[in-house]
């Protein structure tokens, strides 16, 4: 039987990974990931990282991230403590979503996990302070391969839902787009 469930957003690929889990008066066991249940949906994700990152202080946004071909990857994030607004956005050249994004609260409590197909940019805001987040990736970071895209873009357009108290440096020096952007070809 499987422990996750997969509902598809308006974003071709992206995916929210809904964990079941099992409990009792311990508390309770969940499977973040399985290949095989990930298979039975025709989903290849092969993780190749896993990176934990914690931030401290509501209202902070991480992002927006991506890796240029042929580095681009694939990402199951979920929230292990605290809730977060995570947020992808199609950068798939021939997509009819383009630039199109999605946003979904993911949470210690709701068990959810946002599947990014690569293509994708991704960011996130924490809604409470002290968030814990994993991410599961389908390929190796690559320096010389990143790239980003200003979280307050206006091409782009994500409302988040809280005034940004802290970005980093890098992430606030990511350009906003261009019109001679044209996407990622996978």
């Amino acid at each position: 039987m499987s422990r996750l469930a997969f509902h598809p957003t308006s974003l071709a690929g992206l995916m929210v990974v809904k964990r079941m889990p099992i409990t009792d008066e311990r508390g309770y066991l969940e499977r973040l990931f399985c290949a095989g249940d990930f298979a039975s949906q025709k989903i290849q994700l092969s993780v190749q990282q896993a990176n934990r990152t914690v931030t401290m202080r509501k209202g902070t946004v991480r992002g927006m991230h991506f890796q240029y071909p042929p580095h681009m990857e694939a990402k199951l994030v979920s929230c292990l403590r605290g809730k977060v607004f995570d947020v992808a956005v199609d950068l798939r050249r021939s997509s009819p979503t383009f630039l199109g994004w999605h946003a979904e609260e993911l949470s210690s409590d709701n068990h959810k996990s946002l599947l990014i197909p690569a293509g994708f940019a991704h960011g996130l805001q924490t809604l409470e302070d002290s968030c814990e987040l994993l991410y599961f990736h389908s390929a190796s970071y690559t320096a010389d391969a990143e790239g980003g895209i200003h979280p307050s873009d206006p091409k782009v357009g994500v409302k988040w839902p809280l005034p940004i108290s802290e970005m980093s440096v890098r992430d606030r020096s990511h350009p906003a787009l261009t019109g001679d952007f044209t996407g990622l070809t996978l």
